[in-house]
C-alpha cells in the first residue's frame, strides 16, 4: 500500500486495480494490440471468481494472524503447489528441484518469520487461502495451455469476474478487519492521486503475473515472489535504513543460494529434456528414410547409383504383340 490510511480498503482497492486493468486491456484490444479469443465461458467465470476469493482469503489471513504466521502461509504455497501438481497432473519434480526449493524456503523463513501466534480461525483462513491460491495459479497455467490462449487474452476475459467478486466482498471484508467503512474514508486529492498511481502500476503487475505463470510454472512464479521479498528487505535496509539483524542477512543469503540452485536445475533439466526429445526423433527419421516402401510412397526413392527410378510407362507395342 502506498498510503497507510488505505490499509482499511485493501480488498476493495484490489477490485479497482483489476477494473483499471480490464479497461486498459480493452483499450489495447481496440488498438488491435492483441486478438480477442473467446473460449469456455464457464471456465473463465469459475477461474475469475476463484482468483477473487483467493485474494480475499489472503487478506483475511493477514488480518486474523500475526505477520510471522502470514509469512509462513505464503511459504506453504510452494510445497502445496508441488503436491497438487504431483497428485492431479502427475508432474514430476526431481530431487534437485525439491532440494533447491527447500533451501529457498528455509532462507526466506529465517529472513521474514519472526513471531508465530496461532489461533484456530486464523489457521483455517490460512489453509483456505493456501489451497485456493495454489489452485488459481495452477489454473492460470493450465487454461492457457489447454485453450491455447495468451496471458493477455486470459487476463482480459477473467478480469471482470475478479473485479466484481472483490468489489462485492471487499467492503465487507475490509470493514470486518478494520471496523471502518471504506466509502466513509476521506479521499483527498493526494489520496486520489496515489490511488490512480497504484491502479496504473497494477496493470503491469497483473499482466506480468499471468505472463510468468503461463510461460513458466506456478512454482517459478512463487520463487520470483520470494525473490521480491528478499529485495524489499535489502532495499529497505539500504535506502530507508530499516532495522536489520544477522538472521535477516543469513536468511537472504540462504534464499539466494536456493534461487540460484533452482534456476540452474530448471535450465539443466530443460536442456536434457530437449536433448532426449531430439534423440528419440532421430531414429524415427532415419528409419523412414531407410524404408524403401515409405521412400517410394513419398516419391523420394533413389537407386544406389544416384539415379532416380522412373515411373512405369505403358508400352503400347508390348500390348499389341501380346
Amino acid at each position: 500500500m502506498l498510503i497507510s490510511g488505505l490499509d482499511s480498503a485493501a480488498t476493495t482497492l484490489t477490485s479497482w486495480h483489476l477494473l483499471v486493468t480490464f479497461c486498459s486491456l480493452h483499450v489495447a484490444l481496440w488498438m488491435k494490440l492483441f486478438e480477442h479469443k473467446p473460449f469456455d465461458a464457464r471456465a473463465v467465470m469459475g477461474f475469475g471468481i476463484l482468483n477473487g476469493i483467493s485474494i480475499g482469503l489472503l487478506n483475511l489471513s493477514l488480518g486474523f494472524n500475526s505477520v510471522g504466521f502470514y509469512q509462513m502461509t505464503k511459504l506453504a504455497i510452494i510445497p502445496c503447489t508441488v503436491l497438487l501438481e504431483t497428485l492431479f497432473f502427475r508432474k514430476k519434480f526431481s530431487r534437485n528441484i525439491q532440494l533447491s526449493l527447500a533451501v529457498l524456503l528455509l532462507g526466506v523463513g529465517i529472513a521474514t518469520v519472526t513471531d508465530l501466534q496461532l489461533n484456530l480461525l486464523g489457521s483455517v483462513l490460512s489453509l483456505l487461502a493456501i489451497v485456493t491460491t495454489c489452485i488459481a495459479q495452477i489454473m492460470t497455467n493450465t487454461i492457457q495451455k489447454k485453450f491455447k490462449v495468451s496471458s493477455t487474452q486470459l487476463l482480459y476475459q477473467s478480469c471482470p469476474y475478479q473485479a466484481i467478486t472483490l468489489f462485492i466482498i471487499g467492503p465487507f471484508l475490509d470493514g470486518l478487519l478494520t471496523n471502518q467503512n471504506v466509502f466513509a474514508f476521506k479521499y483527498t486529492p493526494q489520496v486520489l492521486f496515489f490511488i490512480v498511481l497504484s491502479c496504473l502500476i497494477s496493470v503491469s503487475v497483473n499482466f506480468s503475473t499471468f505472463l510468468v505463470i503461463g510461460k513458466t510454472s506456478p512454482v517459478t512464479y512463487q520463487v520470483l515472489g520470494h525473490l521480491k521479498t528478499c529485495l524489499v528487505l535489502a532495499f529497505g535496509y539500504v535506502l530507508l535504513h530499516d532495522p536489520f539483524s544477522w538472521h535477516n542477512i543469513l536468511g537472504i543469503l540462504i534464499a539466494v543460494v536456493g534461487m540460484v540452485l533452482y534456476s540452474y536445475y530448471c535450465i539443466l533439466e530443460s536442456q536434457q529434456q530437449k536433448a532426449s526429445e531430439v534423440s528419440t526423433q532421430l531414429p524415427q527419421v532415419k528409419e523412414s528414410e531407410s524404408d524403401p516402401l515409405i521412400s517410394v510412397d513419398n516419391g523420394s526413392g533413389i537407386l544406389s547409383d544416384g539415379v532416380v527410378p522412373k515411373a512405369a510407362v505403358w508400352n503400347s507395342n508390348k500390348d499389341l504383340h501380346a
